[in-house]
């Protein structure tokens, strides 16, 4: 288990990270989320070592981790870390010895992951010859070569299409069900609750929503009715407790202040012709997001 303990991090007089505490299980995917700026990777940093915590503590499985551990762990940072001058075979070695690996089980494995991606011609290309996305899944490669029992992933999707944001979701997945402890950080929140039972959401470095996903989404108590026919919408924005109705190509979407709301947009709706669809849903996780993002911005100015 990784335990994040009261940890805090000073740039100076800066406070980047405030009083963070979580813990992520084994098999589990933790998501780690904030606007630009909000110390998720100073945060990455310090569990990996590179970065000093200015209090607090962070363990993997009850020790401290330091040089003695990090050939257990990856990392994936935002930004492209390649060697563009060498092949995919060489930054694999590379990658590999410095995890731990001896050059045949670096390009064994490696072989491994170039099938699954379906990249196998570009085993002895230049880095640089590469497309960005092709690169993207060279750098993932090189941080899971190690196969760690610590994944972490920072924007793991930035710049992929649709297909090859559903391969890395496959081999996310992998290592879910070998057991390893995975941190997860996205601005796309469709992705997020495809993966991640628990997170925490930061706001200038602080905690400001924690906790199980679908508890989160319950306490939220807002919801959202899909309604797909011919309706008066201006009779159901005039009903207090409804905040917004979006329409748009295909339906309505009735925003609601909870679920006391939803029998009074129904007398409404089923005195119109050819409703299809009237569905109660939870919020998404954006719109969570950006609600309490928002409101802890407005409270700390």
């Amino acid at each position: 288990m990784l335990k994040v303990e009261n940890v805090t991090k000073y740039y100076g007089n800066f406070k980047a990270v405030d009083n963070l505490s979580f813990t992520v299980k084994e098999g589990e995917i933790f998501g780690l989320l904030g606007v630009n700026g909000a110390g998720k990777t100073t945060t990455f940093r310090m569990i990996i070592g590179l970065l000093s915590k200015s209090v607090g503590s962070i363990t993997l499985d009850d020790k401290p981790i330091d040089y003695s551990v990090t050939d257990n762990i990856g990392f994936l940072t935002e930004e492209r870390s390649l060697l563009t001058k060498l092949t995919v075979l060489e930054q694999a070695i590379y990658y590999g010895v410095l995890k731990g690996l001896t050059k045949e089980e670096a390009e064994k494995r490696l072989d491994e992951w170039l099938e699954f991606f379906g990249i196998k011609e570009y085993k002895n290309r230049k880095i640089k010859e590469l497309s960005k996305g092709n690169q993207q899944k060279v750098q993932f490669i090189t941080a899971i070569i190690n196969n760690p029992k610590l994944l972490i992933l920072d924007e793991p999707f930035s710049g992929l299409d649709p297909i090859n944001a559903e391969m890395f979701m496959k081999a996310i997945k992998i290592f879910k069900k070998r057991g390893s402890m995975i941190i997860f950080s996205s601005h796309r929140m469709e992705q997020v609750e495809q993966f991640c039972e628990n997170l925490v959401v930061l706001v200038n470095g602080k905690s400001v929503l924690a906790g199980n996903l679908k508890k989160i989404k319950k306490d939220f108590g807002k919801k959202n009715i899909h309604i797909i026919g011919d309706v008066d919408t201006e009779k159901i924005k005039d009903i207090n407790g409804v905040n917004e109705v979006v329409e748009e190509a295909n339906e309505i979407i009735v925003k609601i202040e909870d679920d006391s709301i939803a029998p009074k947009v129904f007398e409404v709706v089923k005195k119109s012709k050819d409703i299809t669809k009237f569905v109660i849903e939870e919020p998404s996780l954006n719109e969570i997001f950006v609600s309490i993002v928002g409101e802890a911005y407005e409270n700390q100015n």
